[in-house]
């Protein structure tokens, strides 16, 4: 699996890490601080940090389901501790939870002029800060 990057930057700078580690030029404990710098990290969810941020999203469980690609009945369970996400929903929540991603509700309600670029106003939108 690919690693995901804060930024290009980042990625370029810990490409160069790892190569520098590989070789034998940095030691293991300064790699490590270099993985916690340059990696994005996952943080844990529990049920109450996902209703505060589909609340602070202003959206339903159904539209919140939407904008992560899974149903909404799953999105009913992880509040309630059911279930825990997992993969790309886990990463997902992780980067709007701590402010990378909003979703803009003028691109998923069609007035930023969408239909003459050819997208569907309905479809959920993501806006990477």
């Amino acid at each position: 699996m690919p690693k995901k990057y804060r930024s290009d930057v980042m990625g370029a700078i810990h490409e160069t890490a790892t190569d520098l580690y590989k070789v034998g030029g940095m030691d293991r404990k300064t790699m490590r601080k270099f993985d916690v710098l340059c990696l994005t990290p996952i943080q844990e969810m529990t049920p109450k940090k996902i209703r505060a941020l589909r609340t602070r999203e202003k959206a339903s469980q159904t539209v919140f389901a939407a904008y992560l690609n899974v149903t909404p009945s799953l999105v009913s369970k992880w509040e309630r501790g059911e279930k825990h996400p997992q993969g790309t929903s886990l990463k997902l929540l992780s980067l709007c939870i701590c402010d990378q991603c909003r979703i803009d509700p003028e691109l998923i309600q069609g007035r930023s002029g969408l239909d003459q670029a050819g997208i569907s106003p309905g479809e959920p939108r993501y806006v990477i800060l």
